[in-house]
């Protein structure tokens, strides 16, 4: 399922190792820790698949070039240090490895073509990706913590096999449009957000939704949505504040990773 980007269709004349930008900041190190103690977190919660599965965050002060997980290690592996730095034509920059493939034409399109999109995690995690092969809109706004993401969701309808060349990635950037949350269709999700914070309290929360929707769903009776109005309402009460509370949900998961796995940060 997992493909390499040194065993697959990548710009091939581009140098492994250019002439390197200055990654030393303390802003960068603090985006690798942050992004690391997510994939920890995220293997804590069974959010991953295998080796598959990718987070990227644009590097702070260089706006070409992103974070990403090198192919071949699980999400519980990975520390600060093990994580890449790619630009947008798939040259690694810094780190050893390479990203996946599928990593590379999805991500570098969705930072290329959506400068908002700072950070964007993908998962097959299993409940919202359950949603992601129903028919209809996959989540029903009957939830209160659905209605997080009220009115931020898009589709990709045309799944394709996997994202192997530049036009998938393309193809996703489009669908998402002005949405934070993309389910792709018999897929999994993608969760784009301004802060590495925001991306991991997003995807928390999507899954937790997910969870209880198809729980409900399971029972066979009938899952009712809330009044438009209401779930309106409530999606702009639950993101007053929302950037402060995704800090400090980062913030939580961290303390817990540094009593009880404090290699992430090397």
């Amino acid at each position: 399922m997992a493909h390499s980007l040194k065993g697959n269709a990548a710009p091939s004349d581009a140098p492994t190792q250019p002439n390197r930008p200055d990654l030393s900041s303390d802003a960068i190190r603090a985006a690798r820790e942050d992004l690391a103690a997510c994939f920890r977190m995220a293997a804590r919660n069974g959010f991953e698949e295998g080796i598959c599965n990718h987070f990227s965050a644009v590097v702070p002060g260089h706006d070409d070039l992103f974070i990403v997980n090198p192919y071949g290690h699980a999400f519980r592996e990975l520390t600060a240090s093990k994580l890449l730095i790619c630009d947008f034509d798939g040259t690694v920059i810094d780190g050893d490895g390479a990203p996946e493939a599928t990593a590379f034409y999805i991500h570098a399109e969705i930072h290329r073509r959506l400068p908002r999109a700072r950070v964007a995690f993908h998962t097959h995690m299993p409940y919202a990706t359950a949603l992601s092969m129903t028919d209809g809109p996959p989540l029903i706004w009957a939830g209160q913590t659905a209605l997080k993401f009220y009115g931020r969701t898009a589709v990709d309808e045309n799944y394709n096999g996997l994202a192997l060349d530049h036009r998938e990635g393309a193809r996703i950037a489009a669908a998402a449009g002005d949405a934070d949350i993309v389910f792709l269709k018999h897929h999994g999700v993608l969760v784009l957000a301004p802060t590495i914070a925001e991306a991991w309290d997003d995807l928390y929360y999507l899954e937790r939704a997910a969870e209880v929707q198809v729980l409900a769903m399971s029972t066979g009776r009938t899952v009712s949505p809330v009044d438009p109005a209401i779930a309106e309402a409530a999606y702009r009460q639950m993101r007053e504040g929302d950037a402060a509370s995704a800090s400090a949900h980062l913030s939580a998961i961290r303390r817990q990773l540094d009593a009880e796995e404090p290699q992430y940060r090397h």
